[in-house]
């Protein structure tokens, strides 16, 4: 069985449950796939650490916990110090690069991608739609899901009155991850395509 699994990182009030959330909806309900979604936080609600593990197969998932994560989303330096260690080599980074500095911590082959989604989400007029904006750029670099699962479970997923802004954070993520993917020359990895 071919299994992708995600991890997303960040603090507290930056989305992270949310995005982890909206990947795993856009996968299963939308895609048709299997996904699981496991979640850990501080006891802060806002300002902690806290991540969302998503595991997305095309058979049912029978371990959720993600140790080395295919992909991994971050949005905090501080989860990218906790989590870069464990991505697998050859995996995918996904991450916030007006906060973080990449460094060589990261496994060999490890692919990186990096997107100034706070600002973007500030351009957009919401700081908040930060987490959104990185599940547009998720869908855009790997292809895991399609954008017409992810906008579904956006929309969805957000609150009632926050669909337009919530849409047009992912375009902006989505289109974003496909233009670094044309520059760059790269790929996903073709255990990630969607098939």
């Amino acid at each position: 069985m071919d299994k992708t699994e995600i991890r997303v990182g960040g603090l507290g009030g930056q989305g992270v449950i949310l995005c982890g959330m909206i990947i795993g909806k856009a996968a299963s309900i939308f895609d048709g796939k299997h996904a699981t979604l496991i979640q850990a936080f501080g006891p802060e609600a806002r300002g902690s650490a806290c991540s969302a593990q998503v595991s997305v197969a095309d058979e049912a998932i029978g371990y959720p916990y993600v140790k080395n994560p295919d992909v991994l989303i971050v949005m905090s330096p501080d989860a990218y110090t906790q989590f870069a260690p464990q991505l697998k080599p050859g995996g995918v980074l996904l991450y916030e690069n007006e906060l973080i500095k990449v460094d060589d911590r990261l496994p060999a082959g490890v692919k990186a991608f990096g997107i100034p989604a706070t600002r973007l989400a500030e351009e957009l007029g919401r700081k908040l739609v930060l987490n959104i904006v990185m599940t547009g750029f998720f869908a855009g670099v790997t292809g895991l899901v399609s954008s017409e699962a992810a906008e579904r479970a956006v929309k969805s997923s957000v609150p009632r009155g926050t669909e337009d802004l919530n849409l047009r954070a992912l375009h902006r993520g989505y289109e974003y991850g496909r233009q670094i993917l044309s520059t760059s020359e790269l790929e996903a990895p073709t255990t990630m395509r969607r098939g």
